[in-house]
């Protein structure tokens, strides 16, 4: 049997940027035909001239709280629950609508395997023919569909087991034998010591694909020890897989239907692979045809090809969040803001806004690379440009290119909250 999903993860990668870059332009022209939002945010594009990434780094990032808003604007103006940003109206093309905390609503297409996430549980480990357990929510958010129907595409049956009730979970693990589980990995910790408690042996349950939580070494080699082995994905409710792990465990390996970036946060700059930023996404999914969708994740992009064979970039996975957004001494600071002082200047090639002391006695030190040979000048010109667009005073500290730790944090917030 394949050790792949299918003939996309083995592609030449110049063969897969000329089919993601031919595809580019024709979603953007899509976006702005069919969703009324990107008809506004694009209405300055050409969707024939985004046909390369230089291209697509040109164009707005809209990122989750942006469309957040629009949504709620929307609705208090009686419009459309998705805030003009879904390209289809309810009905058949349209089976399930989801909430998530906001509530932003999402919407489930029919396009077999409409999240993607086949590709992911292939990469757990599971075949066709086999049971899937799947303890992912079904009401409200997405998780529960768009496991179970990556699971159909792959051919797998699936007992929508859910959350809750422990003792029913185990007593159905014990008696239909699921070739494995799919959910979080504090849920299937628990049922497992719920099992061991009860006295249950699960001897079918070896592999399981986690989502929605971080999946520490830890709590790797926790379940490995009980016979299970474990691999994460990376999904959102807005885009569904974007990328997932292998037996390699070296990093996630990006999905074959989207097109990421990783920008410096607060802005719509890409960084150098290498370089913690925000993990950005343009989806070519026709139903909601999200376009350098800001995730608010941080992560970074891996060098080199992942030792399974998979020749798509690689990232290196949940890294924290890109929304730094810090308040010093009552006013709302942003690194948006640490970016338009940044782009004053070109001797400095990157900045990090450090905040200390204790609350209402704050202080804020902007750390700047600068390679420039007599700093003082430039102290002054950085410190009146701080601040010229924070409004509030601020220490500069010019360091040697490379100083700053790489972990995509523009704004640090060190102060003692005692």
């Amino acid at each position: 049997m394949s050790d792949y999903f299918d003939a996309l993860e083995t592609r030449d990668p110049c063969e897969r940027e000329a089919a993601l870059l031919k595809a580019l332009p024709l979603q953007v022209a899509h976006a702005k035909l069919a969703s009324p939002a990107f008809a506004d945010i694009l209405k300055d594009v050409n969707p024939a001239q985004v046909s390369s990434r230089a291209a697509l780094a040109t164009l707005p990032v809209t990122r989750k709280h942006e469309l957040l808003e629009l949504q709620l604007s929307s609705r208090a103006q009686g419009g459309s629950a998705f805030g003009g940003f879904c390209a289809s109206g309810f009905g058949a093309t349209l089976p399930r609508v989801f909430a998530s905390p906001g509530p932003i609503y999402e919407p489930e297409g029919t396009a077999r395997d409409y999240w993607r996430m086949a590709r992911a549980i292939f990469a757990a480990g599971f075949r066709p023919g086999e049971l899937i357990h799947n303890s992912f929510s079904y009401h409200f958010v997405p998780a529960g569909s768009m496991m179970e129907t990556g699971a159909h595409a792959l051919g797998c049956t699936v007992f929508p087991g859910g959350t809750g009730q422990t003792e029913q979970q185990v007593q159905a693990m014990a008696e239909l034998k699921p070739a494995g589980y799919i959910g979080t990995p504090s849920f299937l910790r628990i049922i497992l010591e719920k099992a061991a408690e009860m006295g249950t042996a699960l001897p079918s349950v070896t592999k399981a694909m986690f989502g929605g939580e971080a999946f520490p070494p830890s709590l790797r080699d926790w379940f490995a020890a009980r016979g299970v082995a474990g691999y994460q994905c990376y999904a959102t409710a807005d885009l569904g897989l974007i990328a997932y792990e292998t037996t390699a465990r070296e990093g996630l390996v990006l999905d074959e239907g989207v097109i990421v970036e990783i920008v410096r946060p607060g802005t719509g700059d890409p960084v150098p692979e290498g370089e913690v930023g925000e993990v950005v996404v343009t989806t070519l999914n026709p139903t909601y045809p999200l376009i350098r969708f800001g995730t608010g994740d941080l992560s970074a992009v891996l060098s080199g090809p992942c030792p399974t064979g998979r020749t798509n970039l690689r990232i290196k996975g949940w890294m924290g969040r890109a929304d730094q957004t810090t308040k010093i001494r009552g006013m709302f600071v942003h690194p948006g803001q640490v970016d338009q002082i940044v782009k004053r200047f070109p001797e400095v090639s990157k900045a990090r806004l450090v905040v200390t002391g204790a609350m209402a006695n704050d202080a804020m030190t902007l750390k700047v690379e600068s390679a420039c040979s007599g700093p003082d000048s430039l102290v002054q010109k950085v410190t009146d440009a701080i601040r010229d667009v924070t409004k509030l005073r601020g220490l500069v500290e010019v360091v040697q290119p490379g100083t700053l730790p790489n972990d995509g944090k523009v704004i640090e917030d060190a102060r003692s909250y005692q």
